[in-house]
């Protein structure tokens, strides 16, 4: 019940769209009780012309009275045109009542069409900024392929289980409501009747689908599962393939697979019982009535109900079971639709820790320094920084080498705040980066990692990323500093090529250049290194690392290094160890201190 009231709050802004296409709706129900209505006095006359009816009676809004001046309409047009014209001007007047019906059940369509689609639409907007402003921290957690599938598959479910057939849940409600309306005027005792049946069939069919929400959200997280793996095999397949390991993950697959399926089957068997079931339970329902509404019409001293009007009233009923059905389906379809609109508002209701304060204060220039005051840092209580303290100043060049899993990523992550620190604090200028304001703040940093993050888009558009009013000019320039215009004018389309999912139309020393390049559009005034040149040959190397030394003139640079080779003329180096700060100073002076830097260099030196 909470999740539906939430997604009401979805429908909200198209509440005109709802009530109008229910105004629609409600008129072309009239019109379709009247063309079910007007057939069985005019059949009565039309072949027992003893009852023909002579003299009207004065308007009024009740049934009798209506079907009597109807009944004399009739009347007339066999006396004056005699019955077979009669039967064709009826005729076309069903036609005309059915046209109408038709027509506004259309247009009541027609006005919840916006409200479907705009629906989606602002889950999917709500989603797609949500993903881009959870911390970093979220995606080391939860599975890629999960979050893809809340983003698309639970959406699409969502709309295909509960917003498409709105249109006929809608409509059903105000069908079912109209028609028994007409039954109360027709019988009032006979309806009563019905209304007993009907909510004892409907607690039938929650029996029934009461666990299908559970078992749809299982099957959703289990597709999130496959997808994931799915994703893996993808990114992983040269592994896979090199270390003979096809049958193995072929197999894991597979296993995985198979419980997807046991639990769709379980699944699609409610589902489809919810139409056979449903169908049984209406033509019970009819069957009762037909006995009992029987037995009254057949004792005219307990019921005045007339054969003709119990007929009518039976085929008046038979229109309540098509919009029954599909409220009976749509619950099923609800059920199912929610488990998905659960699994949406995960990503929606999780928590964004890296918050900015509402009095956070603006920088645009970077002047000073960059602190690291006691700083420390954990996942999950295990540490890893502890009680780091670091000054850099403006312009520096400050090299953080250290064996694998010292913290040298999470030390310069928490710069941008890509993390919050656990302890501690870090200041620019003398300001804590939590009283700045996080665009700000980003927007004083340039990064470039070592595995080259490009988009599916133009060498064009991958450079310009970070500037909405780059010129042509411009990317050329940053192209040229970043030593890729070479190869980029050699290319078919030139900055024009679209480089393909994470550029793999490019070599690594291309991709990295590209990163390079969009770093000098940006022109931050800090710089961050995450192993830049790592995974290259020598010859990208090269390249790279004189585009490096060209983007990092007159700026302030943090580089973090494997191999000790690119960081010796750094104007800083420190050492990390285990999460702590055990060594700084310069090249010269770290050799000199016959420290863990002097092991590393030699290490390195040997290799």
């Amino acid at each position: 019940m909470n999740a539906f009231k939430k997604l009401t709050g979805y429908l909200l802004p198209y509440w005109k769209n709802a009530v109008l296409g229910i105004l629609l709706n409600l008129l072309g129900t009239f019109f379709s009780l009247f063309s079910f209505t007007m057939a069985m006095p005019f059949l009565k006359i039309l072949f027992d012309q003893k009852t023909a009816v002579t003299e009207p009676v004065p308007f009024q809004l009740n049934a009798d009275a209506i079907q009597h001046n109807f009944n004399y309409f009739v009347s007339q047009i066999i006396t004056d045109k005699g019955p077979e014209t009669a039967l064709f001007i009826v005729s076309i007047m069903v036609v005309g009542l059915v046209l109408l019906k038709t027509s506004f059940n259309y247009l009541g369509n027609f006005t919840i069409v916006p409200l479907i689609n705009g629906v989606i639409r602002d889950i999917r907007n709500k989603l797609y900024v949500k993903i881009t402003n959870l911390p970093i921290a979220y995606y080391s957690e939860e599975r890629r392929g999960n979050i893809l599938l809340k983003s698309t598959g639970d959406v699409q479910e969502m709309a295909n289980t509960i917003l498409n057939p709105l249109r006929q849940a809608v409509k059903a409600p105000i069908q079912i409501i109209i028609y028994i309306t007409a039954l109360f005027v027709m019988s009032y005792k006979l309806t009563f009747f019905v209304l007993v049946l009907i909510p004892l069939s409907g607690y039938a069919i929650s029996v029934v689908g009461k666990n299908l929400k559970k078992a749809s959200a299982k099957g959703q997280n289990k597709l999130g599962e496959l997808l994931s793996m799915l994703e893996e095999t993808i990114f992983g397949l040269r592994i896979i393939k090199a270390f003979n390991s096809e049958d193995r993950v072929k197999r894991k697959f597979q296993k995985e697979n198979q419980k997807y399926t046991r639990i769709m089957n379980r699944i699609l068997r409610k589902r489809m019982l919810a139409n056979p079931f449903s169908e049984f339970l209406s033509m019970l329902v009819i069957v009762v009535i037909m006995w009992y509404g029987g037995s009254q019409v057949l004792n005219p001293e307990v019921s005045a109900l007339s054969p003709e009007a119990f007929i009518t009233y039976l085929i008046i009923f038979s229109q309540i079971i098509r919009p029954a059905k599909v409220i009976s389906n749509y619950y099923y379809n609800v059920k199912k639709g929610l488990a998905s609109f659960d699994r949406i508002e995960s990503v929606l209701n999780a928590e964004e820790n890296i918050k900015e304060k509402p009095d956070a204060q603006n920088i645009k220039k970077f002047k000073d320094s960059i602190v690291y005051r006691n700083v420390s840092f954990w996942y999950n209580h295990d540490y890893v920084l502890h009680n780091v303290n670091l000054d850099i100043q403006k312009g520096q060049t400050v090299a953080i080498v250290g064996q694998s899993g010292a913290g040298k990523s999470t030390l310069v992550s928490l710069l941008p705040r890509f993390y919050d620190v656990k302890e501690g604090d870090i200041h620019i200028d003398g300001i804590s980066i939590s009283d700045l304001k996080v665009k700000d703040l980003r927007g004083l940093i340039g990064l470039v990692t070592q595995e080259s993050i490009l988009f599916n888009d133009t060498i064009y558009n991958n450079i310009a990323f970070a500037r909405d009013d780059a010129t042509y000019e411009q990317v050329e320039e940053a192209a040229r500093v970043a030593n890729a215009h070479t190869f980029i004018r050699e290319l078919e389309n030139g900055y024009e090529t679209n480089i393909g999912d994470q550029g793999n139309k490019l070599s690594g020393g291309q991709k990295q250049r590209l990163s390079i390049a969009r770093a000098i559009m940006k022109n931050p005034p800090i710089l961050i290194l995450d192993e830049a040149t790592s995974s290259l040959d020598t010859e990208s190397e090269k390249l790279v690392q004189d585009a490096l030394y060209r983007l990092m003139h007159n700026r302030t640079s943090i580089i973090i290094a494997h191999r000790l080779s690119t960081v010796r003329e750094a104007d800083n180096i420190v050492v990390l160890h285990q999460g702590s700060v055990q060594e700084t100073g310069s090249h010269n002076e770290l050799i000199q201190q016959q420290g863990i830097y002097k092991k590393l260099h030699e290490m390195q030196m040997f290799e």
